[in-house]
């Protein structure tokens, strides 16, 4: 086992590795001060560091988000001067951090707890990555389907904020003024850096496709061979012919990629904007195909996706006046007022009455109906 102590106090290093030799058989290196750039390769062939917090400096969340960036499996303990509750404040709960002095039984508790040998490795090499974020977040890659671990809703979250701007450089204080407004801007800080460490501890068994760098003040989700299912959605959409009867099939096709609304599973304020854009394209596309599908007599295939457009938006005025006027020339009588009343009802709900047009076409609709039976 290769381990690196890193520790502006001389005398505490001799320590760290006077235990550490109690316990393993390691071989250890030592840094007052770790230039990152100088021991890329020591950085690299390590299997665990020990970091102290507070150093001058850059200090050891700091160093350790830069580490990661070298070895994102690299496993690493913080080292802390300050008593329990302080430690408690860094809420460093997803991660192992020790009381200086360190003492012998507590740092044979930290070498049970962590299992090097057990490091999620990368996964046999694939040539591409889906990444699923219509519903809810799943991983695809060689043909299974999985849920990433994470240790922290949070670093769930934060991933998905990076993986929505991916590819451009994301501000350290945008991220914590999103995601920390409440905390102390120390502490705040103190979160971001160990979020970015679990996020990397989960990547790294994504490592071939997936890299979170830091980029100057902030950082940037790299992304290899990936495909997102929203982004490869919206991307066909605005690649594809016109809505025609002549490539109906190819939007049907299309629209099967979409299952659902971005990220509908998760309450995150910072992607209803998103998620509202994206839902009005299907919305309007669904529309298309509909009155498409109207256009040339085939109002059973055109019901379906005005159907599935009320299903989605209830209050959608066009949608639903489009199937009662189908149903009518179908003679669905029945189902024309079970339309009409579902809007009405959609409409209450948001204090909106329902338009004069509809209602004038009801009440006439109604009335031939009516003279029909006598």
């Amino acid at each position: 086992m290769r381990i690196i102590l890193v520790d502006d106090e001389p005398l505490a290093l001799e320590l760290l590795e006077l235990q550490i030799k109690k316990i393993k058989n390691a071989e250890i290196v030592k840094f007052t001060h770790l230039d990152i750039d100088k021991h890329v390769d020591v950085i690299k062939d390590a299997d665990l560091v020990f970091l102290d917090i507070e150093m001058p400096g850059e200090n050891g969340l700091e160093l350790a988000d830069h580490i990661l960036e070298v070895n994102p499996g690299l496993g690493i303990v913080f080292i802390t001067a300050f008593n329990e509750d302080a430690g408690q404040a860094f809420e460093l709960n997803a991660l192992d951090y020790i009381m200086k002095p360190v003492q012998l039984e507590r740092l044979e508790k930290t070498f049970e707890r962590l299992d090097i040998n057990n490091t999620p490795k990368a996964l046999p090499f694939s040539s591409s990555l889906h990444i699923n974020v219509c519903g809810e977040l799943t991983f695809e890659q060689n043909g299974k389907s999985e849920y990433p671990k994470w240790r922290t809703a949070k670093a769930q979250e934060l991933f998905l904020y990076l993986l929505y701007h991916a590819g451009t450089t994301v501000r350290k204080s945008e991220i914590v003024e999103l995601h920390w407004p409440d905390f102390e801007l120390e502490r705040a800080f103190s979160q971001l850096y160990t979020t970015i460490y679990n996020i990397r501890k989960t990547l790294n068994e994504y490592n071939n496709h997936l890299t979170v760098k830091s980029v100057q003040d902030g950082y940037t989700l790299i992304l290899k061979n990936v495909f997102v299912d929203i982004v490869e959605w919206e991307g066909k959409i605005m690649n594809a012919p016109s809505v025609r009867i002549e490539t109906i099939d190819v939007y049907e096709k299309i629209m099967d990629l979409y299952t659902g609304a971005y990220l509908d599973s998760y309450d995150y304020l910072w992607a209803e904007s998103e998620r509202y854009r994206l839902e009005r394209l299907w919305i309007n596309v669904a529309n298309k195909i509909g009155e498409c599908y109207k256009e040339n007599n085939r109002l059973e295939e055109a019901i379906k996706w005005f159907v599935k457009i009320c299903n989605l938006k209830p209050e959608d005025e066009q949608a639903n006046f489009s199937l009662m006027k189908m149903y009518a020339k179908l003679e669905y009588g029945l189902l024309v007022n079970y339309q009409y009343t579902q809007l009405e009802k959609a409409l209450n709900d948001i204090d909106i009455d329902i338009s004069p047009d509809i209602k004038e076409w009801y009440m006439q609709w109604k009335n031939q109906k009516s003279k029909s039976l006598f």
